[in-house]
């Protein structure tokens, strides 16, 4: 794919050719229909966390609205709010619930106090509301104490046990960690719990095998940027174009931090013996603004990040070590809380405003198949809108530059090269070019044809001219990405 000595060649004139884009023309309502149903299946694995520390919160009516016009299946509370579950009665939106930190050593010590808070937090919002999961406090085995962490398991096994085989039997009860718990993620073949967590871990995962219970953790490639903050870094943070990065363990050459340290994870739990135990991202976002310190934070970071992520998830692709099985993901957090402690970042990780406007577009509105995504104000108006346009190699890109490019969107889900391969409808012309618009077309309209989704490090640019006028027809068809896109003069 880097020879660039030959020849381009005269588009086809063909008319089987021709007869055979009209027929595929026909085929597009039953192929859209397909499509809508592949992509709400696949957006049952995207949640969201809705956290509470603000005193402008939208009423319940009006989140429970606004969740049901997005893609958003999941919610996870980190307490109990009434008012918003009943709100989401009926809806289709299961729920994660939290007991508080405060509350584990008294059901720990007596069952009846597990009785209690299911009788109180649980059974009464049963069965019009769906509950998945009950976390057992949040990142105890990270807050160093050590009392409170001992109590974690006998609490997760009191709640179980008080559950029983009543309305409340199918809920999963876990506990929520953060990447601290471990000790090592970096490869992620390396990845390995704590030492002076071992005790309670080993108790707990147990406990979630034996339940069908995931461990639940919040992987924030945010941080990792923080703590490194180089270009390269940032890229693969962002799911951007990005040289990847080799485990020498396992041979494999990751492109994005979120696949990293979810694999990171996964090892860590195969190291310990339960690697059978399912993972959930419990948390995972990005800030739109922080203090001058937080290098990164910023809208477009924050849009490219959760964007990339949404449509990585959609993809079904799962990660390197969980190939075709996508971990449930709750991005951080529905709205900014504007009372959290700490830097400006911790107030700034809301995908919406509490007044309901997007704070950035994350392709996650219901009324788009695919990635979803309606307008907002940090998208460029003079850019092309989402869908329109075809991503192309820019005239200034050079070809190191584009194969670079080309190398990095033929490893990503949703795009197959093959056309472009020796003996391909696409091959031809034979030049890094024609390859590399190939390949970031193909990148682009798998993302969401965003136009933040043609970037490339500004080697790729978006055009409104017909490829059908640069390549053959045979090509023209495979070149915009699916029958669904085949361009009409």
């Amino acid at each position: 794919m880097t020879d660039a000595t030959n020849p381009k060649l005269n588009p086809s004139k063909n008319p089987s050719m021709e007869a055979e884009s009209r027929k595929l023309l026909l085929l597009a309502p039953v192929l859209l229909c397909c499509f809508v149903a592949i992509s709400d299946a696949q957006s049952q694995h995207i949640g969201v966390n809705y956290g509470e520390v603000a005193d402008n919160l939208p009423p319940p009516d009006a989140t429970a609205r606004l969740l049901k016009s997005t893609a958003i299946t999941k919610l996870r509370l980190y307490g109990v709010d009434a008012g918003l579950i009943r709100a989401l009665a009926g809806t289709g939106v299961s729920l994660v619930l939290g007991v508080a930190n405060g509350d584990i050593p008294a059901i720990a010590a007596d069952p009846n106090a597990a009785t209690g808070w299911l009788a109180a937090n649980v059974l009464p919002f049963l069965p019009a509301t769906t509950i998945s999961v009950v976390a057992v406090g949040n990142e105890v085995l990270e807050s160093g104490d050590a009392a409170l962490a001992a109590a974690l398991l006998p609490a997760m096994q009191n709640l179980r046990a008080a559950a029983g085989d009543g309305p409340a039997a199918g809920i999963k009860f876990s506990t929520v960690n953060t990447m601290a718990v471990l000790a090592q993620s970096d490869p992620p073949s390396a990845g390995a719990f704590r030492p002076e967590a071992a005790a309670q871990l080993q108790g707990i995962l147990g406990f979630l095998s034996r339940t069908g219970a995931p461990f639940m953790v919040n992987p924030y490639p945010y941080f990792a940027y923080q703590s490194d903050p180089r270009p390269d870094t940032l890229a693969f943070c962002l799911f951007h174009p990005n040289a990847g990065r080799l485990d020498a363990g396992s041979k494999i050459t990751y492109t994005n931090m979120f696949d990293a340290q979810v694999d990171a994870v996964k090892s860590a739990l195969g190291r310990a013996g339960y690697g059978a135990v399912d993972i959930v991202v419990a948390e995972t976002g990005w800030p739109t603004r922080g203090d001058p310190t937080e290098q990164g934070a910023t809208v477009d970071n924050a849009r490219a990040y959760v964007s990339n992520l949404v449509a990585h998830l959609r993809s079904g692709a799962g990660t390197p070590l969980m190939p075709g099985k996508p971990v449930d993901t709750y991005l951080f957090a529905l709205y900014d809380e504007d009372l959290k402690p700490g830097p400006a970042s911790e107030r700034a990780f809301g995908l919406y405003h509490t007044d309901l406007t997007m704070a950035y577009d994350a392709g996650l509105t219901s009324s788009s198949p695919g990635s979803g995504g309606g307008s907002t104000a940090t998208t460029p108006t003079t850019t092309p809108s989402k869908g329109s346009g075809w991503c192309v190699a820019s005239a200034g890109a050079t070809d190191a530059q584009l194969q670079t490019d080309l190398d990095y969107a033929c490893s990503q889900v949703g795009v197959d090269c093959g056309a472009i391969q020796p003996g391909g409808a696409c091959f031809q012309p034979n030049t890094v070019r024609a390859h590399a618009a190939y390949a970031m077309n193909q990148l682009y309209q798998a993302a969401g044809s965003h136009p933040w989704n043609c970037d490339f490090r500004q080697s790729a640019t978006l055009t409104s001219t017909n490829p059908r006028r640069l390549l053959s027809l045979r090509c023209s068809i495979h070149f915009t990405h699916c029958p669904l896109h085949v361009p009409t003069d």
